[in-house]
């Protein structure tokens, strides 16, 4: 029975693998292989996480600032109003559910000292300077707004990784429309 279920297990990993090869492979001739070769520059984003961005969002110069790119995504607080009183609150949490819990994964990889590894090295290689240095400056921004909210205001983690989200959106923005 136990050998039964990690067979299972292991055939589902070599299917899902065959499959993240295919949507790969597929990338080169989509309509979106620019946007996805230009998200895949961003730390976290990778290519099925950029190919997933791409076709969620489509095209990004329909969002003339960041701010309707990130209402778009729901990552933007709700407000309760009354008079003079603002109280902000939760995420409004409109617009595609795929594509903000893509943004919140790569989140994620913000708390870590920004640094250009190996992996991300490979995947800006043949991108333009700008693209990458928006890159570079994302990280940065980010990495510093998840150590100003975690150590330095004491918010939980998972805000904290929405937070990082809602300004991860802001970014790609630049980086999927640059020419």
């Amino acid at each position: 029975m136990l050998l039964d279920a990690v067979g299972a297990v292991d055939a589902l990993l070599v299917r899902r693998d065959a499959l993240e090869r295919e949507m790969a492979a597929l990338v080169p001739e989509s309509p979106w292989a620019k946007t996805v070769g230009r998200l895949r520059c961003m730390r976290g984003i990778d290519t099925l996480s950029a190919l997933g961005l791409a076709a969620e969002i489509g095209d990004f110069d329909r969002f003339d600032r960041p701010a309707k790119l990130m209402g778009f995504l729901g990552l933007v607080p709700s407000e309760h109003s009354s008079g003079n009183q603002r109280r902000p609150g939760a995420i409004t949490e409109s617009g595609s559910e795929h594509a903000r819990r893509l943004l919140v994964e790569a989140a994620w990889h913000y708390r870590r000292a920004p640094r250009r590894g190996r992996e991300l090295a490979r995947r800006q290689d043949g991108q333009p300077q700008q693209i990458c240095a928006i890159s570079w400056q994302a990280q940065r921004r980010l990495h510093r707004t998840w150590q100003r909210l975690d150590s330095e205001r004491g918010k939980r983690r998972t805000v904290v990784a929405v937070a990082v989200a809602r300004e991860l959106a802001g970014l790609c923005r630049p980086a999927a429309t640059a020419d």
